[in-house]
């Protein structure tokens, strides 16, 4: 080519910016064909560039402008100051061209006179025989494709010459066809979309394989939020740029809906960082119209050819989930079985069953359960989830706030059973003992692979005390909340490894928080230290994912907390959620906490003495001493780190349980009642659990004294068990048979589906008092339960006490006017019980003589549930919300909404991710294989002549571990030497991550950039496009030597671990494992 050719130098100011200009200035130098003249753009201060000689001496003039200008705008900058018969060659500071490459590129120009552009092939500066970019193309969505990103330079592409688009550095432009880069592309895909015009233009894009670029791979700025900003930026200006003038509106209208679609592929894919980043690019497209119909004219002036003829060089969807994807999961890592069925985990879980149905036989013809805090929950789906929701609860007169969190879990629960929610509550019942044997056996395989530990601790945990008086007395929250504890340990323990774990976890941890509130010291105890660890090992993407396990759960308690905020009872937070009884408990003194100390909430020593007729069973208090001891020898095994951690959840859990007992925030009527204790045992025992398993795994190597060891501790908490599980056979625990309402048949018939009658309910105390409240609807609910009147010290919304005090006095007043102007249609009178006290008895007969007496009362008659009145005149209807009211209520349930829809999302396991759990350990604490660090050559000492010694074995030299070039695992290897594990530690390798591939894009979106354009179908075993390696040599490598365990905790590293159904973030080149034979393309996410 005999064109002049001008250099344009793009150069950013930084700390080593005027080392690599030097560097490109003297690989231009040393050129066969040097550029005729050089023109640098320096993006930030140029005073170190013009102080320079050799720039001086190199460059004919240097521009300068602000950092944050992007290469076309620095490129247009230059542009008075090329000729017009000049040809364009754009480099940046990091190019360093090989000597030969610009008589590459020129020959390329002259080979073909069709071609407008001639494109180097760009190697990495890291590794020189890695490709960063050589050609690119696109989907028919505009999503921009590097197919020969990452790979191995072996010349498998040296053969093609036709590509639609290039990456910008580097590129030669041919003097006359007036191709310049699009300003309003913001820095991203200007070499595509030069590509692109030219071939419209009737041209198109030569690459030249001989002209090579040494450049910067970029890698540390992919997957980060302004990475993802630019591509997507890109991406929809090049839509509304190339589509027909007639679907530019269609295209401008369909940015948001489309970001939102988008936003929820993201999430599902485990990607929540590219969701603000869609977003923003999505806003601004909307505002770009001018750069939009800059680029739109500067297209139509010079295209002489129809968009047909780019068809040929896009990627088709099958093209490109062939080369994203092998469909054989993992080629390396550790592939292990889950054992479920084969490790006798299903036969475990089926006897369970069998136990739980001969334990709750009769269960099964009861309507629903009854006794203890067992209510009956609302007769519809909607409804249930109308108490869980912001708005008027359930009980007293005007009380407007948010629902608890709990009402939320129940209304999951209810959902399951849409024809009789109460019905879901007896079935979980019926299940309870097989579903906490699941949970404890899912737990344990985080911590062993033994099958016969794992049926260990699925049998622990479901014959834990706290698990069965839960059972025996009916609490709900008690039982719901020992059924995610397994859970919530299973997904936090690798929430550090994956957003698809983070998210599992964030719900679960949502979940049981909303069951026992009273925990949420200790899970932000937990959380602050699992936080402070990974940072302490360099994991910052892992803390980060860790964060987010408490963002569900702040989002859904944060309208509880401001409330009692604002009305000065933020301790009522702790309080237990769901209905208030009382029942025997640990009491706060010497021996109530000797019972904790021991495993049991109660006092009653597991109900032995009662069992036997003795008085006393201090041997109970032992039972547990067994497993307690295994957990504490954890400390010092092998997997020390993993102990510790366990005992620190049991540590925060038995100090949960020690200050609940003595912490007092809930009413029952007129009673005050602590907090259930039973909760914080539950994470007390999880931990003991867990530490246990981990010296029975790593200490006790002996099958024989491990079985033994597995039998005591296990034989213990069946001793422990036997007492509760008999009065459930034998029908004496506190649970019982429930009706569906809590009010008289007469009152559910009146309020069928919910409707909002009030009813005045009374009840005399045990010391004379007289208690009353108001309930909605057909009967008071489990779901209706609110802190807000539990833990309230005076009245909340209208205070309707004086009127209930009037009711049962002599003095004269409309009374049925003044219930009437509340909403309140009946008034029920409630029985007296089988330990009625004579206060009790008296007020309870004097207040039913003074209704008989008011006019305006219809006495129904006397039911089960007490005596009843009902009101001559129809009354009020209840009160709705206002509107400040709805407008907070909408906001609240949104809010809510969105985050926890976006946990669900993460949450949902992928191909991926189902893919990358076999490449690691699903046990936490083993870490994968590391090179070891090379052994030195001791020096030979002569002998001393006058002592007699054995000789000394030859030393043995380890020879460093050959790398492939690039390999990242190496180098991080070679810079951090992996310390010495003990003699006697066995190696546990884990081989290293496979690579976490992402599923294949969807194409989806619609309009498409240019619907006039006919869709080119190909088959699904069609070869790929030009650009796309279709022979990928093996790349040899020498095999990694085998390092033993570690005995810290599993350092996340940036390099995160995916579990099962969790896959690495796909965003996070640290979640990224060493190279393997074949690297998939790494395309620009669009």
């Amino acid at each position: 080519m005999s064109a002049r050719v001008h250099a344009v130098l793009v150069a950013r100011s930084g700390a080593t910016s005027l080392a690599r200009l030097l560097r490109a200035l003297d690989a231009l130098a040393a050129q066969t064909r040097r550029p005729d003249a050089l023109t640098i753009v320096a993006c930030g201060s140029s005073s170190a560039l013009r102080a320079s000689a050799r720039v001086a001496e190199a460059a004919e003039a240097v521009i300068e402008t602000k950092a944050s200008t992007t290469l076309a705008a620095a490129v247009a900058l230059a542009l008075p100051r090329v000729a017009d018969d000049a040809a364009l060659w754009i480099l940046t500071e990091d190019c360093a061209p090989a000597p030969a490459a610009l008589a590459q590129l020129a020959g390329a120009l002259e080979r073909s006179p069709a071609a407008s552009i001639a494109a180097p092939k760009l190697i990495s500066t890291l590794d020189e025989h890695r490709i960063v970019s050589f050609g690119q193309s696109m989907t028919r969505l505009g999503r921009a494709v590097d197919p020969a990103r990452g790979e191995l330079d072996q010349g498998q592409h040296d053969g093609m010459d036709d590509a639609l688009g290039a990456d910008a550095r580097g590129l030669l432009l041919r003097a006359g066809r007036g191709l310049r880069p699009d300003a309003g592309l913001g820095g991203r895909d200007e070499g595509l979309d030069l590509g692109i015009r030219a071939r419209l233009a009737g041209g198109r894009l030569v690459l030249a394989a001989g002209a090579r670029i040494i450049v910067d791979d970029g890698a540390e700025a992919e997957g980060t939020a302004a990475d993802a900003f630019a591509r997507r930026r890109a991406q929809l200006h090049r839509r509304l740029s190339y589509a027909p003038a007639a679907v530019v509106p269609l295209h401008w209208l369909s940015l948001l809906p489309l970001a939102l679609w988008r936003s929820i592929t993201h999430l599902t894919g485990k990607r929540p960082a590219a969701v603000l980043p869609e977003w923003g690019a999505a806003g601004v497209a909307m505002v770009s119209g001018s750069a939009v119909a800059r680029s739109r004219r500067a297209i139509h002036a010079d295209r002489s050819a129809s968009w047909a003829s780019i068809a040929p060089l896009r990627v088709t969807r099958a093209q490109l989930r062939q080369r994203l994807d092998d469909g054989h999961g993992t080629e390396a890592g550790v592939h292990e079985d889950l054992g479920f069925f084969s490790g006798g985990g299903a036969w475990a879980v089926l006897a369970a069953l069998v136990a739980g149905v001969a334990l709750f036989a009769s269960l099964l013809a009861w309507p629903a359960l009854g006794g203890g805090a067992l209510l009956p929950l609302r007769e519809t789906v909607a409804a249930l989830w109308r108490d869980a929701a912001y708005g008027q609860r359930g009980f007293g007169v005007d009380v407007v706030g948010p629902a608890d969190p709990f009402s939320g879990v129940l209304a999951v629960l209810g959902s399951l059973w849409p024809g009789s929610p109460s019905y879901a509550l007896l079935l979980l019942w019926v299940a309870a003992l097989p579903l906490a044997l699941l949970g404890g056996w899912f737990a344990a395989t985080r911590i062993t692979d033994k099958p016969g530990l794992r049926i260990l601790a699925g049998v622990v945990w479901a014959l834990a005390p706290t698990f069965l008086i839960g059972l025996a007395e009916g609490r709900p929250a008690a039982v719901l909340l020992h059924l995610l504890l397994p859970w919530v340990l299973h997904t936090a323990l690798v929430a550090q490894r994956s957003w698809g774990a983070a998210g599992a976890a964030s719900l679960l941890t949502a979940a049981a928080l909303a069951c026992a509130p009273s925990l949420a010291p200790a899970f932000v105890l937990l959380w602050l230290v699992a936080i402070v660890w990974l940072l302490a090992r360099r994991s910052v993407r892992g803390a980060v994912r860790m964060v987010w396990v408490l963002v569900p759960a702040v989002v859904v308690f944060a309208p509880l907390a401001i409330w009692h905020a604002a009305h000065g009872t933020l301790w009522a937070l702790l309080s237990d959620p769901g209905a208030i009884v009382v029942a025997p408990q640990a009491a706060a003194d010497a021996a109530g906490r000797l019972s904790l100390l021991a495993g049991l909430p109660t006092m009653d020593q597991a109900g032995w003495p009662a069992l036997l007729g003795v008085k006393d069973a201090a041997w109970v208090l032992w039972l547990a001493a067994p497993l307690a001891l295994l957990a504490v020898v954890s400390t010092i095994t092998r997997r020390w780190s993993v102990g510790i951690g366990s005992l620190l959840v049991a540590a925060s859990g038995l100090a949960t349980a020690f200050a609940a007992v003595g912490v007092t925030v809930a009413f029952a009527q007129s009673q005050a009642v602590p907090l259930w204790p039973g909760t914080g045992l539950s994470l007390a025992w999880i931990g003991v659990l867990g530490g246990a398993l981990v010296t029975l795994d790593c200490a006790i190597t002996r099958p024989a004294l491990r079985s033994a060891a597995s039998l005591i501790a296990a034989a213990g908490v069946v001793v422990c068990a036997v007492p509760t599980a008999v009065s459930l056979v034998a029908g004496t625990a506190t649970i019982q048979r429930g009706d569906l309402t809590t009010l008289p048949a007469y009152v559910n018939a009146q309020a069928r589906a919910d409707r909002e009658l009030g009813t005045l309910v009374l009840s005399a105390q045990p010391d004379g008092a007289l208690a009353s409240t108001v309930v909605w609807g057909a009967s008071a609910t489990l779901g209706a339960q609110s802190t807000i009147i539990n833990t309230a010290t005076t009245v909340p919304g209208k205070n309707y006490t004086e009127l209930t005090v009037d009711l049962v006095s002599a003095r004269q007043f409309d009374a049925p006017k003044a219930l009437g102007a509340l909403g309140v249609r009946f008034v029920l009178l409630q029985a007296g019980s089988d330990k009625e006290t004579s206060a009790e008895r008296s007020l309870r007969l004097q207040s039913a003589t003074a209704l008989d007496q008011r006019a305006g009362f219809v006495r129904v008659g006397e039911t089960a549930r007490g005596v009843l009145w009902r009101m001559d005149a129809e009354p009020a209807a209840r009160e709705g919300l206002g509107v400040g009211q709805r407008t907070t209520a909408q906001f609240v349930v949104t809010v809510e909404l969105i985050v926890l829809f976006a946990a669900l999302l993460l949450s949902i396991p992928t191909r991926a991710s189902r893919r990358a759990a076999r490449a690691v350990p699903r046990a936490v604490g083993v870490l994968p294989e590391r090179a070891p660090r090379p052994v030195k050559p001791q020096r030979e000492r002569p002998a001393r002549a006058s002592k007699k010694r054995k000789p000394a074995p030859a030393s043995v030299v380890v020879p460093a571990v050959a790398t492939a070039p690039g390999d990242e695992a190496s180098r991080v290897a070679e810079a951090a030497p992996v310390a010495e594990a003990p003699a006697e530690t066995a190696p546990e390798a884990a081989p290293a991550e496979a690579p976490a591939e992402p599923d294949a894009p969807e194409e989806t979106e619609a309009p498409q950039e240019n619907p006039a354009e006919p869709a080119v179908s190909e088959p699904a075993d069609a070869a790929p496009a030009q650009g796309a390696a279709d022979d990928i040599v093996p790349e040899s490598a020498a095999p990694e030597s085998a390092a033993p365990e570690s005995v810290g905790p599993e350092p996340d590293r940036d390099e995160p671990r995916p579990d099962a159904g969790d896959a690495p973030d796909p965003q996070d080149p640290g979640s990224a494992p060493a190279e393997t034979a074949s690297t998939p393309a790494k395309e620009a996410d669009a």
